[in-house]
C-alpha cells in the first residue's frame, strides 16, 4: 500500500505552523480587507499608536520594514486622514508619525475583526488549549509576547 502524498512533509511541525499561520494570515486579511485595511498598513498604523511620536526610521525598524516600504504605507495611511507627521521635535531634521482620532477608530475597528478572525482560527481549541498553544508559540518564536 502507497503512503500518503507528502507525508514526511505533512508531518513536519514547521510545515504545520507554516499552515497554521498562512490560514490565520488569510482570514485577518480578509477582516482587515472589509474594514478597508490591508495587513501591512494595519502592522503599521498599530505601530504608530504604540511608538508615538515616532520618527519614520524608527517606525520602519520597529516592524520590519524597508524604509521606502514605511514611506509608501504613511503616504496612503495619511491621505486616508489615518496618521500625521509632523517635524520632530527633539530632531526637526526628521517627520514624527502620529494616529489620528480616525486612525484610533480604524484601529480599534481593526483589532475588533482581528480578534474575530483570530477566534475562527482557534475555533477547534478549547480556551485553555488556546492560552497553553499562544504559551508555546511564544517560548518557540523567541518573543516575550
Amino acid at each position: 500500500m502507497a503512503e500518503a502524498p507528502l507525508l514526511a512533509i505533512r508531518t513536519l511541525p514547521s510545515w504545520l505552523l507554516g499552515r497554521a499561520a498562512a490560514r490565520g494570515r488569510a482570514l485577518v486579511a480578509a477582516a482587515l480587507a472589509a474594514e478597508g485595511m490591508k495587513m501591512w498598513h494595519h502592522v503599521v498604523l498599530s505601530a504608530v499608536r504604540d511608538l508615538a511620536p515616532v520618527a519614520q526610521a524608527d517606525l520602519g525598524r520597529s516592524v520590519g520594514l524597508d524604509p521606502k516600504d514605511v514611506v509608501g504605507i504613511l503616504n496612503d495611511l495619511q491621505s486616508a486622514g489615518l496618521v500625521v507627521r509632523a517635524p520632530d521635535p527633539t530632531d526637526r531634521r526628521k517627520n514624527a508619525v502620529s494616529v489620528t482620532e480616525e486612525g484610533a477608530r480604524m484601529l480599534a475597528r481593526c483589532e475588533k475583526v482581528a480578534r474575530v478572525a483570530t477566534d475562527e482560527l482557534f475555533a477547534p481549541l478549547s480556551a485553555t488549549e488556546r492560552d497553553q498553544f499562544m504559551g508555546l508559540l511564544i517560548r518557540i518564536s523567541g518573543t516575550d509576547g
